[in-house]
Parts: C-alpha cells; structure tokens; sequence
C-alpha cells in the first residue's frame, strides 16, 4: 500500500463521529481560549473568577476533544476490522427545501444556545466574584470571616479585591488550592477553626495601597479607650491616646512615627520563627541613607534562624486582621458594646454579668443565645427586682447586645473563642509591637529596638 493511500485510510477513519465531535471541541475551544487569553493579557478584564472558566474549562474541553480524535479512529478501525459496516453520516442536500429548513433551524437553536450559555456562565462568573459566594455559598465554613467582615471597615470591598489576583498567576495559586479546601469541606475534614493565610496572602501594595497611600500618611490621630469596671455602678474610665501615625514623603526628609515602617525609603527585614508570624528573632533595617543594621533577640542562633520565613515587612504584618477584626477578650467586647450604648452602662452591674455569660463556653450558637438571655434575665429578677420590673426594656437590650457581642465573635462550630485570632495592632492583647520592640533585640553596636511609649503614642 502506497504512502497516499494510508494517509487516505488515516482521514477516512477519523471521519467518525466521535472524532469529529473532538475536532469540532477542539475547535471552538481554542478560538475562544485565545480570544480570552489576549483579553487578559492586554487587560480587557479584570473578573479574577475568569480564569476558573477560561484556564481551566476551556483547556480542559481541548484536551478532551484532542483526545476523541484518535479514540474515534481506534474505534473506527475496530469496527472495520471486525467487520462492521463503516460508520456513515446523513447525507444533507441544502438545496433540498426541507433539508435546507432543518439547517437553518438547528443553526438558529444553536445561536440561541451559545448566547443562553453564554449569559448563564457570565452570571455565574459575576457570583462567584461576590462576598455572598464566599461567605455563605460553598465557603460556609467562612461564617466567622464573614461575619467580621460584613461589620467590619471593609465591607464594602469584596473578597476577591484582596485573596484573588486578576491574571493566570494568581489563578493558579490563590484558585487551584481550592481543590483541597473543597474536598475538605465534602468531607468535613477542613480544620477547625481555619488558619488565617498567612503564607498566601497578596502583597499589601497590590491590596492596600490601591487606597492607602503610605506616603500620605501624616500627623497625629486621637484614640479614645474606654473602659467599664465590675462595680455596681459599672465606672468609666478613659484612655485617650494621641497616636504618632506618622508616614511622610521624599521631600519632607525623613518619616516619621508609625508609619515610619511603611516609608518606601526604609526597608525592614525580619526572620519569623513560627507559622503565625508571631515570634521575630532577627530583624534587618536599611534606612534612606543605605546603612544597614541587625538586630537579633538574646540567646538566638544562625542555626534557628536558617529554619525561619524571610520577609520583607508591609502593611499587613500589622495589620493582620484589618477585614476580619474580632474581639480579643469578652471584656474587651463588652466595654466596646457598652461605648456604643448597645449595653445601658446604667443597669447594675451589666458590665460583671454580661462578660461572666459570654465566658461561659456553649456547644452551639443557639444554646449561647438562649443561656445569655436566662443567665441577665434571672440576675436581675433575683438581685434588683425593682430594676427589672420599672426596666424591662434596658435589661431586654442588655440581653439583645451580649447576644450580639457573642454572635459577632464567638463561633462554636468552628472553634472560634474571643482571642483565637492574633491581632498585631498594638500590644495589649497579642504581642504586636512588642514582637520586635522589646528592648530584647540587639546590633552589634549595642544598640536595641526601643520599647519606648513615647515613640508610637502620648497617653493622656
């Protein structure tokens, strides 16, 4: 047999139809990857859910169609061999009327189908890209980072602006890690509560800098702390801080106060030895002029150090909860509760009892609902009989507002408890600051990272 009838008998047998079916899939699904792939390449979108579709799906159908082409030929030549009649397609005639009305029809239905997909998909890509996919659709388990966020300073900014990149890059590493995370939410096998990601998150010039601008940050900003004591009368006390946010730009010289870590002129390095970034040994700062100095933590040594994360410092190693801040204490929820008038700081001893119910721990959310509102309401029907007959209605919004503070901060089902999640805002709570300025950190010099009050804050 001669070279030109084999390459006939090639073609004949991927005239099948299962080959055909590839050739067609394959197809349309490489016209349209590269349509999209040029749009994201010249930036014409900026759904990062996209990708799910376009670098996933499409170059999926491809392989798929590629691999029914020679699949339909081993069929073909099965069936051949065994003696079968060789599969045959209709023969169309258009310029026979009823066949020429048949090819219009299905033409017609199939347009009309690409569009229909075509919108279903463009929907569902818009719903993925919203909060209420990742809060409560598939990402259930997120109920407690929903939660803060929804009541948070960023409510308004979607997930997605901040865990997922536009682009195939991001795709592939914020996305595909999905798989996982959703086998473990079929099986129930995802961890309880779930870590903060701390090792994927975007760098903070491609999130907070769209609309913080470090250079920007100037002056001072007045804090004011308020505080509720276990006493009958619940006293006040206030702290009013005057915080040094500080920051500065190239021509007004050097930064200055907080913000000095944020200059771009300054470049702060540290070695975390641990997987929350809460233990930092070794820091490295290279200030404007170029000098350079080490600081490390008494009784360090290279070998612990070799096994920590190297990272150069931004916002986020302060800011790490700045979209998802929960209460790191029942007091602390309480005495903000009681500032905003949702708990009357009038009622006897409101402040005592509220923080006592919300530290018991509950099985679920239901069983803490209901044990708050029985644990205020027997307390001052038992002690202040009087009070809870003439106020019923403030001892009612005391049992409202603790249910609130609890529902706001404390997840059973997921293991979250008031203080689960390190804040490094500060130091009161966490170590924060103090991770690094605890006058333990030394150069070489003799010279230590200052815990100094006055450098962050005047306290009045």
């Amino acid at each position: 047999m001669s070279t030109t009838d084999e390459a006939i008998k090639t073609v004949r047998l991927i005239r099948s139809p299962v080959s055909i079916v590839g050739m067609v899939l394959t197809t349309i699904s490489a016209v349209v990857f590269l349509v999209v792939f040029f749009a994201d390449l010249f930036g014409m979108h900026s759904n990062p859910y996209i990708g799910i579709v376009f670098f996933l799906i499409l170059p999926g159908v491809f392989l798929f169609g590629l691999a029914l082409i020679p699949l339909g030929a081993w069929i073909e030549r099965r069936r051949r061999a065994a003696g079968r009649r060789a599969s045959e397609w209709p023969r169309i005639d258009l310029n026979n009327p009823d066949h020429r009305r048949v090819a219009v029809s299905i033409f017609a239905l199939t347009m009309v189908n690409i569009v229909i997909v075509s919108l279903a998909a463009y929907r569902g890509v818009e719903y993925m890209d919203s909060t209420q996919f990742c809060g409560q659709a598939c990402h259930s388990v997120m109920k407690p980072e929903a939660t803060a966020h929804a009541d948070g300073p960023h409510a308004r900014v979607t997930c997605v602006e901040c865990h997922i990149g536009a682009g195939a890059t991001w795709f592939a590493k914020s996305k595909l890690s999905g798989t996982r995370q959703l086998l473990a939410v079929s099986f129930h096998t995802y961890s309880r509560p779930i870590p903060s990601p701390v090792q994927n998150l975007r760098p903070a010039r491609d999130t907070c800098e769209q609309c913080h601008w470090p250079a920007k940050f100037h002056g001072d900003k007045i804090q004011r702390i308020a505080e509720y004591g276990d006493d009958e009368k619940n006293t006040e006390s206030v702290t009013t801080l005057q915080m040094h946010v500080g920051g500065g730009v190239e021509r007004a010289g050097a930064a200055q106060g907080i913000h000095w870590h944020a200059d771009a002129a300054n470049q702060v390095e540290y070695i975390s030895t641990d997987d929350k970034r809460q233990v930092i040994p070794y820091v490295r700062v290279k200030d404007r002029t170029g000098a350079v100095r080490e600081y490390v933590a008494d009784g360090v040594t290279p070998d612990h150090l070799a096994k920590g994360e190297r990272r150069r410092m931004d916002c986020m190693d302060c800011h790490n909860r700045p979209s998802h801040q929960m209460a790191a204490s029942a007091e602390r929820a309480v005495n903000a509760a009681m500032a905003r008038a949702d708990i009357p700081s009038t009622l006897p001893f409101v402040h005592r009892e509220a923080v006592k119910v919300l530290k018991v721990s509950y099985p679920t959310e239901d069983a803490a609902t209901e044990a708050i509102a029985k644990g205020l309401r027997e307390f001052y029907r038992g002690s202040y009989q009087p009070i809870y007959m003439s106020r019923r209605q403030d001892v009612e919004k005391a049992v409202t507002g603790a249910q609130q503070v609890f529902k706001r901060n404390v997840f059973p089902e997921m293991n979250v408890q008031f203080g689960t999640y390190p804040n490094n805002v500060g130091h009161m709570d966490f170590p924060g600051c103090f991770r690094c300025h605890d006058d333990n950190h030394k150069a070489k010099d003799g010279r230590k990272i200052s815990q100094d009050c006055d450098t962050c804050h005047k306290i009045e």
